[in-house]
């Protein structure tokens, strides 16, 4: 009897130590109403904004240890905005982004590295355009915290820079004239707690 107590006591404790070490993640869904996918490029000599106005996203959160954290994002191409019809119309053609072809573009992190005091560096895999290629998002934990209506919420900033010609977006033949090669990408994310 004591025998079977004990292994009852030691099984009580591990489901307990395996619920709490779940406890600790978390799944954040990005919401697209208070969050922001933003670039800018050069334009002769200037450079010019844009946004994307369609996204979607999870953020898994391990507490406990952030750099067990993961992301997974995608961004629906034809909701470039940069407050020019005529512009977007061009970048959503072949001549550009070719968002028949290519509806979507998608991050998936691979891994998270610590930087400092809330700071990370997250690599993944970006696809767009049809091409796939490893970046690192240079990320900002803004913090985690109660919202309106019980929400419980995390903040997080993210930036990169990309080079448009390595996803196959070279534009027509005088692009290279007007435009940079660098897409200044800021993001800002306000997540939800899944319940």
């Amino acid at each position: 009897m004591k025998l079977a107590s004990k292994i009852l006591a030691l099984a009580a404790a591990a489901a307990g130590l395996a619920s709490a070490a779940s406890a600790a993640i978390e799944t954040y869904a990005i919401d697209p109403v208070h969050s922001s996918v933003g670039f800018s490029i050069r334009h002769f000599l200037t450079k010019v904004p844009g946004r994307f106005t369609k996204f979607t996203g999870t953020i898994t959160v391990d507490r406990d240890n952030l750099e067990n954290s993961s992301v997974a994002a995608e961004i629906t191409v034809g909701s470039v905005d940069t407050d020019n019809d005529k512009r977007d119309e061009d970048l959503r053609s072949p001549n550009y982004l070719d968002t028949v072809k290519f509806a979507t573009m998608t991050f998936k992190s691979t891994s998270w590295k610590k930087t400092g005091d809330g700071t990370f560096d997250v690599a993944g895999d970006l696809t767009i355009h049809g091409v796939t290629k490893p970046i690192i998002l240079k990320v900002d934990l803004l913090g985690f915290g109660p919202g309106m209506m019980g929400a419980q919420l995390s903040g997080w900033d993210a930036s990169v820079t990309l080079n448009r010609e390595d996803f196959g977006v070279t534009g027509p033949s005088y692009a290279s004239k007007v435009l940079g090669t660098d897409v200044i990408v800021s993001i800002t994310v306000e997540a939800d707690l899944k319940k």
